[in-house]
C-alpha cells in the first residue's frame, strides 16, 4: 500500500476532539467494533483530521477511510464527492455506509469492511 504524505491541519484538532465527544449512535456502534485492533489486527482512528477534512474512521496502514453518511448527506452529495476525490488524490480508499445501515445491520457493514481488507491484502502481497 502506498505511502502518501497527507497534510495535517492542526486547526482541526480541537474540532475533531469535539466530534469524538459528540459521536452519533452509528459512529459509537462501529467504533466499538473497530477499536483495539478488532478488525484483522488493524489500528483505526476516529474523527481523524486529514488535510482539510475530518474523516469518521481512518486506518493508516490500509490507506482506508470509512465514512458514515446520515440523512444530512442526502443534500450534500456533490460536496461529499468533491471531498472524496480530494482524499482519493492522496491514495486513500473510501468506504461509505449509511447511518441507518450501520444501526440496523452492523454485521453486514463489518463483513463489507472485512471483505475489502481481505481483497486489499491479497492484491498487495
Amino acid at each position: 500500500m502506498g505511502k502518501n504524505i497527507i497534510p495535517y491541519n492542526p486547526k482541526l484538532k480541537e474540532f475533531a476532539k469535539e466530534l469524538r465527544k459528540n459521536s452519533t449512535l452509528s459512529e459509537v456502534l462501529l467504533w466499538s467494533r473497530l477499536k483495539s485492533r478488532q478488525m484483522r489486527g488493524y489500528t483505526f482512528n476516529r474523527q481523524k483530521p486529514l488535510d482539510q477534512y475530518i474523516v469518521d474512521f481512518y486506518c493508516k496502514p490500509l490507506n482506508l477511510v470509512i465514512e458514515i453518511d446520515g440523512w444530512s448527506h442526502d443534500e450534500k452529495y456533490n460536496s461529499d464527492m468533491r471531498r472524496q476525490k480530494h482524499l482519493e488524490s492522496f491514495g486513500l480508499h473510501i468506504l461509505r455506509f449509511h447511518d441507518h445501515t450501520v444501526k440496523e445491520n452492523i454485521e453486514n457493514v463489518l463483513m463489507a469492511i472485512d471483505g475489502w481488507i481481505q481483497q486489499t491484502e491479497k492484491t498487495s502481497h
